[in-house]
């Protein structure tokens, strides 16, 4: 069971640093190699010498201890750790340094669905919905509801994109790249999270997902993070096909939801949209 409140952001920002000081060797912070270590990666003491911190203070930031944590430090112990911009700001945001994105709930407000339905239809033929940053898709058109499955026939509170992928072997084999979309989701899931790893919303999914998959449990426990990309997914439809689709994400004021295009990568996926839609047609109008 996740942790909630202030002790659950404590345990993320300690388990994250560990696993990042894991995956620095000696040799990568110009650290003479001492022969064989019980761990893999830099010990604790090595991070705090290289970050110009006390032993026992990093440590117990890798604890998760309420202690006082500046913004100065923790960029010094993010140079020491050699973390890259994501990271830092990953880092910045656990430990209070920014603020947190809103979290919207899977029930989404009536009015916002009312006010983006006409735009997600207008996109048919292209798939388009409107999800949360914790992937519940509260809203979308034509095109999405049958580029998987039938949307309609899922459950409002399972219609969750990471749910789906890691619960349901039917949806997780429309991807084609299966195990490059099952990492970068979990570590954008994690990046989307942030210090509110502790709200309910997040650790309920969080922890459904960990009971209910191995895959996502593993992924999971590596502690990384990506941030929201523009990217090129290969997809298996059941109507028509192989789909080559670039997912363009946009955000919805500050809902803190976010709406989501996918466009057709070559003229082959165009036609295919097109004729999926002539498909679907009879199907909407029943």
């Amino acid at each position: 069971m996740t942790e909630t409140g202030p002790a659950a952001i404590r345990r993320e920002v300690g388990d994250f640093l560990r696993s990042r000081r894991e995956r620095v060797t000696p040799q990568q912070v110009g650290l003479p190699s001492t022969g064989r270590r019980r761990t893999p990666g830099l010990r604790r003491e090595e991070v705090a010498v290289l970050a110009g911190v006390g032993v026992t203070w990093y440590t117990w930031l890798e604890q998760g201890r309420p202690i006082n944590v500046s913004t100065h430090v923790l960029q010094a112990v993010a140079r020491a750790l050699q973390l890259d911009d994501i990271e830092r700001r990953h880092l910045h945001q656990l430990a209070g340094s920014s603020t947190p994105k809103a979290q919207p709930s899977a029930e989404c407000d009536p009015g916002l669905i009312a006010a983006f339905q006409p735009v997600l239809d207008k996109l048919d033929p292209f798939p388009a919905c409107l999800q949360t940053p914790l992937f519940d898709v509260v809203a979308y058109n034509r095109a999405y509801r049958f580029l998987f499955t039938d949307m309609d026939l899922i459950p409002p509170d399972e219609r969750n994109c990471a749910v789906q992928f890691f619960t349901d072997p039917d949806w997780r084999s429309r991807y084609l790249d299966v195990d490059l979309v099952a990492a970068r989701m979990v570590a954008r899931l994690r990046a989307e999270v942030g210090a509110d790893i502790g709200a309910p919303a997040a650790a309920g999914i969080v922890d459904d997902l960990r009971e209910r998959s191995e895959d996502f449990a593993r992924l999971w426990a590596r502690h990384d993070v990506l941030p929201r990309q523009y990217e090129t997914k290969r997809l298996d439809s059941p109507l028509v096909g192989q789909l080559q689709l670039n997912f363009v994400s946009t955000d919805v004021a500050e809902t803190g939801h976010r709406m989501t295009v996918m466009t057709p990568a070559d003229e082959s996926t165009s036609l295919r949209l097109t004729q999926m839609a002539s498909l679907t047609v009879a199907t909407t109008r029943a």
